[in-house]
């Protein structure tokens, strides 16, 4: 409706499991299973693990649709939440493969605070960035029936013509394990300097 909506304000957005929406909300995303390991390291220390920085991540339904956002799901939150890394630099989240929406290849947001108390307002973020996954694993996930929407938004792109990925993936890539039968696994290392 031409409002901003700040998901970091909202009670319940620190949290492991996002697939369902919290608060006063009710739904649940549908979609392959996934867990999301993040890993923040600091390219200013020989790469030593960063503990105590909050990562904000969401991401799209399965059908390329955000919460919040899209005009179905203005009432919805879930495919959202933060966590604060651990003594590793590590944060987990469960949630489901992301759906593709036309003109983007397939992706999840992150945004980087300092702490958790700081992670109320993109205003005090450090970093923002998106991760992806390889194209075998986007086509192979997205044969399945729930994401039918999603592959014909995928059919005709490529990374080479995406807004963001164009100038490479390489830092991007997510490392995946698993199937659309037992969910996948993916993780990502971050470096950031501090």
């Amino acid at each position: 409706s031409g409002s901003i909506a700040n998901a970091l304000a909202l009670t319940g957005i620190v949290r492991s499991d996002i697939r369902s929406s919290f608060g006063s909300a009710s739904g649940t995303a549908a979609g392959v299973p996934m867990t999301v390991k993040l890993t923040l390291v600091n390219t200013n220390g020989s790469c030593a693990s960063l503990a105590g920085y909050a990562i904000y991540l969401w991401h799209c339904d399965c059908n390329g649709r955000y919460s919040l956002y899209d005009s179905s799901l203005l009432n919805e939150n879930y495919l959202r939440g933060v966590q604060v890394t651990d003594s590793n630099g590590q944060v987990s989240f469960t949630t489901i493969f992301p759906g593709c929406y036309a003109g983007r290849m397939p992706h999840i947001h992150f945004e980087i605070y300092p702490s958790l108390s700081s992670a109320v307002s993109a205003a005090y973020k450090m970093r923002t960035s998106q991760l992806t996954f390889p194209l075998a694993t986007l086509n192979e996930a997205y044969a399945t029936s729930l994401y039918s929407t999603s592959a014909a938004n995928l059919s005709g792109m490529s990374f080479a013509a995406d807004t963001v990925f164009s100038d490479g993936t390489s830092l991007q890539m997510a490392s995946v394990s698993g199937s659309p039968s037992s969910g996948y696994a993916a993780s990502l290392a971050i470096a950031i300097s501090t």
